[in-house]
């Protein structure tokens, strides 16, 4: 996959170009300090996918998209700042990668990119779930009102029924997405999140304290002081999977 580089500080081009390194199909064809050289070396090279940071020297990287003619490659965006995560979504940028750049997430935000080149090899039944599984590492846009977040999965600590609605449970917020908990739970990696009962999922990461409760059943906190209760059936399942 033709890919290009533009980053102004030439030691953020190199450590990226190292991270790279393992990625046989990422065949770098250039990199460029600046949006007018960048812009130059799409026309010419027709790259498949941008590592574009965003505040450079003249035009940003919302600059550079916004000029491009024709069809725009594939992008990742990469910055040190976490503010421009909402205006990247709207760019319709595949991943938005913060520095320094962790290997893991790197990682994913590749696998993104070949599962979006890749066409569909192998039919799926009605009943196969064909959406991606998200896990710890991604990323995921939530907006409630006038409010967005761009926030990392495994931040979320707890994912709560409110009828037609999931309330997301991280850091201070607690934003509401029109989503039932049902459809959320097919979504989300099993190894890292547990349907506790019939209105809790919880990121088992965030568990601090397990007590025997009522009836069989388990009563958690997690980190931040939620208490939620693993119903007598779920704590059969919730014991088998912590179990060595």
């Amino acid at each position: 996959m033709k890919t290009l580089i533009v980053d102004d500080e030439r030691l953020a081009r190199n450590e990226l170009k190292r991270l790279l390194e393992p990625f046989s199909k990422i065949d770098i064809v250039g990199e460029a300090s600046n949006a007018d050289e960048a812009l130059v070396m799409i026309d010419e090279l027709q790259p498949e996918l941008l590592f574009l940071d965003i505040q450079m020297p003249g035009k940003n990287g919302f600059e550079l998209l916004s000029a491009l003619e024709g069809k725009a490659p594939e992008v990742i965006f990469t910055t040190a700042y976490d503010e421009y995560a909402i205006k990247a979504f709207e760019f319709n940028a595949l991943d938005y990668l913060l520095k320094p750049i962790d290997s893991d997430r790197l990682r994913d935000a590749i696998n993104r990119v070949e599962e979006n080149q890749s066409p569909l090899e192998v039919a799926v039944a009605p009943n196969e779930r064909s959406e991606k599984v998200l896990g710890e590492n991604d990323q995921v846009f939530v907006k409630d009102g006038e409010k967005c977040w761009f926030v990392k999965l495994g931040k979320i600590r707890l994912f709560e029924s409110m009828g037609n609605y999931v309330r997301l449970h991280f850091d201070d917020q607690k934003p509401l997405v029109l989503k039932s908990l049902n459809s959320l739970e097919e979504r989300l990696d099993q190894n890292t999140y547990f349907r506790a009962n019939r209105k809790h999922i919880i990121n088992l990461q965030w568990i601090e304290k397990i007590e025997p409760w009522f009836s069989g059943g388990l009563l958690v906190t997690l980190q931040g002081g939620d208490r939620i209760e693993i119903s007598r059936r779920q704590a059969i399942r919730f014991k088998e999977l912590m179990s060595l």
